[in-house]
């Protein structure tokens, strides 16, 4: 079945769909995302409404990982000057406990790891939820031995301007990122909002090296716990989402992978549910009883079809909504490789296709946001889909 943008969704959703800093949320009886003025909406007053997320909003996908190598303060620092709503970060941890930003534990493809002899006995060959991966893990790796690595491009071939950058940035710890946050809004007058993500939390867990307790402390050090808090958690496994809303009360989102897929705690844990579950009204109620949105990928929003052209959208967004879940589905990007085969420009699988054409798409369908690697693009597309609504 097709599905249509709903009319007055933004005004359905209200702040809770925002989740911002000026509207705290809490969890109502049924489950759902409920908005409840917080002391910030009361004490800023008009003023109060700068710090609120617009719908759509964008997230920028690992910083701004089309221009700069990826979970870098310097792709961090660019997304922020291009006006990105919330920066994404990925948290792995090391051997002694720190946490640091990388989209996987395996670092051999995103730092210069291969090139240092003293760590060529460290490569190794491990089976992380359940994909046998050989290369070089933060896990073994000291913070002080992982700070004397250097950020390369993840995807050379595709971005290989972004190569002009390699060696330029340190791996950054969590905890440098909040800093930097923390004096990016005092220099900007805006708070800087991130999106949090534990990854392979079951995976670290049985290596005593669990995510959620540290980042719970870290949250709680620099304030950024509460319901009204500029940050969400995330994770694509629902039982690390549990945990960290036992520990915080910033809001949580499952992210949610193929239809066939099934998450690794549910593989542990013996639970036979899918994506495909989960993304049926039974399965996105008992999300929103302990999460308040979902970050499904693109293609549950708006299948493709076998020629690779994008499809008509699902019910997940009416049916995500009817929960009152947010849903920020991830990810656009500009080259021509990653988009719709309809919205390919050329022969060149790196130069960029219509990206405008299918942000237009995919926000028509009443997406609360969404992450992209070119957050300047996204963000162009989202005012004017904000302008025409």
């Amino acid at each position: 079945m097709g599905q249509e943008q709903q009319p007055g969704r933004r005004t359905l959703l209200g702040a809770a769909a925002a989740l911002s800093a000026a509207g705290a949320v809490t969890l109502g009886a049924g489950g759902a995302a409920e908005a409840a003025p917080s002391r910030a909406n009361r004490s800023a007053g008009r003023g109060g409404g700068r710090h609120k997320l617009p719908t759509p909003c964008v997230i920028a996908h690992r910083g701004t990982s089309g221009y700069r190598p990826e979970h870098t303060l310097g792709s961090y620092q660019l997304a922020l000057d291009m006006g990105a709503d919330i920066i994404e970060q990925d948290l792995v941890p090391t051997k002694d406990g720190h946490l640091v930003c990388r989209h996987e534990n395996d670092i051999t493809a995103t730092t210069d790891v291969a090139d240092h002899p003293e760590f060529a006995s460290r490569k190794a060959t491990k089976t992380v939820d359940g994909k046998k991966l050989t290369g070089w893990f933060t896990e073994d790796f000291t913070l002080k031995e992982l700070k004397t690595l250097r950020a390369k491009e993840r995807i050379p071939g595709t971005r290989q301007h972004n190569t002009l950058y390699d060696g330029h940035w340190e791996v950054p710890t969590f905890e440098e990122v909040l800093d930097w946050a923390e004096e990016q809004s005092r220099r900007g007058g805006r708070r800087v909002w991130l999106h949090i993500e534990t990854k392979h939390p079951t995976y670290f867990r049985k290596l005593g090296l669990g995510l959620e307790k540290p980042l719970a402390r870290l949250l709680r050090r620099y304030g950024r716990h509460k319901a009204h808090s500029p940050n969400f958690v995330q994770s694509f496994e629902p039982s690390s989402i549990r945990t960290l809303g036992e520990l915080v009360d910033c809001p949580g989102v499952v992210l949610l992978s193929g239809l066939d897929s099934r998450p690794w705690d549910f593989v542990e844990a013996n639970d036979p549910r899918t994506v495909a579950d989960l993304v049926e009204p039974e399965g996105l109620k008992w999300i929103a009883g302990f999460a308040q949105g979902i970050g499904p990928t693109l293609e549950l929003v708006i299948p493709r079809n076998e020629d690779g052209t994008l499809g008509d959208p699902t019910d997940l967004v009416r049916d995500a909504h009817a929960q009152r879940l947010v849903l920020h589905p991830y990810t656009v990007r500009n080259e021509n490789t990653f988009l719709p085969t309809d919205f390919r420009k050329g022969d060149d699988p790196n130069a960029y296709g219509d990206s405008f054409g299918v942000f237009k798409r995919y926000f028509a369908t009443g997406i609360d946001g969404l992450f992209s690697d070119n957050c300047d693009t996204a963000l162009l597309a989202a005012a004017a889909f904000r302008d025409d609504g």
